[in-house]
């Protein structure tokens, strides 16, 4: 695109403001103000600043409660460094007011964040006492070797019966957590000021000082040299739903244990009830009739799906055999089928997951108990890790656990229903240092390896072992931060290169009825992969011949978009191919369609690809859509329009449809309309314009939303 562009407006992070200073004393109003207006970012804080060898549970209520308990005790307080370009007073510098952003930072990619100058000076007085007050949680024992009372567990915020946990995030945000659990409550708290509130280093020295930091420079240092993981460009990991104690999960207590202490106090409660009633009655001498207590109410089929010895197994060859061939066909592999106590543990902590195990599920995926006895698919070590994967007929349930580290196990949901051969070729079982291992179908008789952005690139062949187990291939390069907003149409930020997107190609038997031979797939970083395909709604068939391959290489980078929506397939569909104005070649459009396992949320991505002799140049996406049945069977149309510059300098907005499409009008910014299904009228600059296009019933199409 060396002489055409396309643009799309953006927002843009003003620079960093300059150094902070003393704000004058606080009132409990300006506190109070302070914490309702940015109450997710300092729970954000806490929860980044407290010590990491809590649970996740108790760490989150442990957030709430620093940031609930950071008003004064009287009606004023002495200042606190102020925050990033509030002096003296809380007024803005040269009166005009700081940026505001999301305070968790879905919406800014990690930009620097500060408070509005209405509440400075509150703000800078709640965040001193949060700190200090997590810096105090980080020394485990006070004077005279009593514990401190910011250790033990706070009477406020109380909740009983739910766990709360904030949502998994991937492997990046587990290495920063771990890389911040490994430092000084001091340097944890100068990595953070300095990459969740932006400060610079002389503030943060301040800052730490005033919290009763022992050493800061020393922190400072320690900070200095903590190695940051491929996904934390520009310290936006902090900014992740992994961190925020405000976006959280719910998930029950121990059911069993629960109602097991239950039944427990209220027979002592009854005993002792019997007690003084016997105490109180005349004669009785204290001698009890034999009056025997309910028996204990056992649910036969919740035991049977925790019996290892009931779990349904498959046979090798039961596939071929089968009616349908999909998950429920395949049999058990792997070398510990036979481990029952393995498996128990598997079985036991599915239905009740303690707090030390990770629990994570797409989308739409209910992460309950199963209702009867699972069938077992594989029981085997891959790389340093024990996997169980399981399958109820919904879902497929992936448990892992590391040998010599007892109570840390990962537990993945993922729905599965309504799958068929074609969909159930291969599932994730491992996930290590960019690199994964698939369990493959009985019906895959071999496995290699693509570059989807390079379509003249012949397969590479992936190895399997006995059991179908792939050895690692790389997973594709999802990026941290957040997709663009919708309806942006530009091609990915150059700050995030995608120079490589991996997916494995999965051939099958004839006998499995799969309906072609070779099909891609590519990890969306969810347990099942999702399968690729190209060609119009209602006739999309796998990836194969040189013009599918061309339109998903200059495709492929917008597939990081739909990470974790649970995603079952993609469909690349050229829907026109329009001649550009002043002679500059003809242009595609493309609609990208992702449908769910679920049924709903579909997604719809409509892209511009001029013409170029890059194959790896990837399209801007035109427009978006979510929970949309556009470019699908149900909507099998398509409308979108970019503005676009062409090689004199003139702008056009340019517009197409798919072939059904009559007629199609611009308005607002631009003016005009068009017989047929193709729209290039000139245009300014920056200009916007909305597009509607007519259908042969009359009805009308606009682009997805």
């Amino acid at each position: 695109m060396d002489q055409q562009a396309v643009t799309a407006a953006r927002g843009a992070a003003g620079p960093p403001p300059p150094a902070d200073t003393v704000s004058s004393p606080v009132d409990v109003e300006q506190a109070e103000a302070a914490v309702v207006e940015h109450y997710a970012h300092l729970t954000r804080l806490a929860y980044l600043l407290l010590p990491a060898e809590q649970n996740r549970g108790r760490r989150v209520l442990a957030a709430h409660g620093l940031v609930q308990r950071s008003l004064p005790r009287g009606r004023t307080a002495p200042g606190a460094p102020a925050p990033e370009g509030v002096p003296v007073g809380g007024v803005p510098v040269g009166g005009v007011p700081g940026p505001r952003a999301d305070p968790g930072g879905a919406g800014t990619g990690g930009a620097a964040w500060r408070p509005a100058e209405d509440s400075g000076a509150g703000y800078a007085y709640v965040r001193l006492r949060v700190v200090r007050a997590a810096l105090g949680a980080g020394r485990a024992r006070g004077p005279f070797g009593l514990p401190r009372p910011v250790r033990l567990p706070s009477p406020l915020p109380r909740l009983w019966g739910l766990r709360l946990h904030p949502r998994p995030g991937g492997s990046d945000e587990l290495a920063l957590d771990r890389a911040l659990a490994a430092l000084p409550p001091p340097a944890r708290a100068a990595y953070v000021l300095r990459g969740l509130e932006a400060l610079p280093a002389p503030a943060v020295r301040r800052l730490l000082a005033a919290a009763g930091a022992e050493d800061p420079g020393a922190a400072l240092a320690a900070a200095d040299g903590v190695a940051e993981p491929p996904g934390s460009a520009e310290r936006r990991l902090l900014f992740s739903p992994e961190f925020d104690p405000c976006a959280l999960q719910a998930r029950p207590t121990d059911l069993l244990r629960r109602r097991q202490h239950t039944r427990a106090a209220l027979a002592a409660a009854a005993a002792l009830v019997a007690v003084v009633a016997l105490l109180g009655v005349p004669g009785a001498g204290g001698r009890t009739d034999d009056a025997a207590a309910a028996p204990y109410a056992r649910n036969a089929f919740a035991e049977q799906a925790l019996d290892p010895a009931r779990l349904a197994v498959a046979g090798r060859d039961d596939w071929q055999r089968a009616d349908r061939a999909d998950f429920a066909a395949w049999p058990a592999r792997g070398d510990r089928t036979g481990d029952s106590a393995l498996l128990g543990r598997a079985l036991a902590v599915w239905a009740g997951p303690g707090e030390s195990v990770r629990v994570s599920a797409t989308p739409g995926t209910a992460a309950g108990p199963p209702a009867g006895p699972p069938r077992l698919l594989y029981a085997g070590d891959v790389d340093r890790a024990t996997v169980v994967l399981l399958h109820d007929g919904l879902r497929l349930v992936r448990y892992a656990e590391v040998p010599g580290e007892p109570g840390a196990a990962v537990l993945d949901f993922a729905r599965a229903d309504a799958a068929d051969a074609a969909s159930a070729l291969a599932v994730v079982v491992g996930r290590r240092d960019g690199k994964v291992r698939y369990l493959t179908a009985p019906w895959v008789s071999g496995v290699s390896q693509r570059e989807l952005l390079d379509p003249a690139a012949a397969p590479r062949r992936v190895g399997r072992d006995t059991d179908g187990v792939t050895d690692p291939v790389p997973s594709p390069p999802l990026p941290a931060t957040a997709p663009e907003e919708d309806g942006a149409a530009s091609p990915p930020a150059a700050e995030e290169p995608c120079a490589t997107w991996p997916v494995l190609e999965l051939r099958t038997r004839p006998s499995a009825g799969t309906g072609a031979p070779a099909q891609l797939t590519t990890d969306l970083g969810e347990m099942v992969p999702a399968r690729l395909t190209y060609g119009s709604p209602g006739a999309a068939a796998d990836v194969a011949g040189s013009a599918a391959r061309d339109r998903w290489a200059r495709t492929a980078c917008h597939l990081a978009a739909l990470r974790v929506h649970g995603v079952r397939s993609v469909n690349s569909w050229t829907f026109a191919g329009q001649p550009l104005p002043e002679a500059g070649g003809t242009a595609a459009w493309v609609c990208t369609r992702a449908d769910t396992w679920r049924g709903t949320g579909g997604v719809a991505l409509a892209q511009f690809q001029p013409p170029t002799a890059d194959t790896r140049q990837q399209g801007a996406v035109a427009a978006r859509g979510r929970d949309t049945t556009a470019c699908g069977t149900r909507a099998p149309h398509a409308l979108a329009g970019v503005l676009w510059k062409a090689r004199s300098g003139s702008w056009y907005v340019l517009a197409a449809g798919s072939r059904d499409v009559t007629s199609v009008t611009a308005s607002g910014g631009v003016s005009g309309a068009v017989e047929g299904r193709f729209l290039a009228a000139t245009a300014e600059r920056g200009a916007s314009a909305t597009l509607t296009a007519t259908l042969p019933d009359g009805s009308t199409l606009r682009p997805p939303s």
